[in-house]
């Protein structure tokens, strides 16, 4: 997949679907995955066996930014999340931003930013 963007898209909707051995495909040796609250992951069965602050959430990506520097590609995934809470109450509209570092056309690290702390579903850091 020569698309940056496209290969983040396909990731995370992996992710979504709860496909982890497909989205894992996309993930270089030794990725970081990093998200609010401090949690730093090393692979996605380890971020879905961690403590959950909601049932389910998924991403309205509505754009996608892509830098090239050296062998370095970023992207960043801007958009809004949406899900239920524990409780089983919705949540939507949630801002987030990820960033993506690509090398190689595998993802070797991504870094998540989001609201959930503001809205109360994720402790702050």
């Amino acid at each position: 997949m020569t698309d940056p963007a496209r290969l983040v898209d396909t990731y995370l909707q992996h992710c979504e679907d709860r496909e982890l051995d497909a989205a894992s495909r996309f993930l270089g040796p030794g990725a970081r995955l990093q998200f609010p609250g401090g949690a730093t992951y090393s692979s996605l069965q380890e971020m879905v066996g961690s403590p959950k602050a909601y049932t389910w959430v998924r991403k309205h990506r509505d754009r996608f930014v892509v830098s090239v520097e050296g062998d370095l590609t970023t992207v960043v995934s801007i958009g809004r999340l949406y899900g239920e809470r524990l409780d089983g109450t919705p949540f939507e509209d949630i801002r987030y931003v990820d960033v993506f570092g690509l090398r190689d056309g595998l993802i070797v690290e991504q870094l998540v930013w989001n609201d959930l702390p503001e809205a109360g579903l994720v402790p702050a850091s």
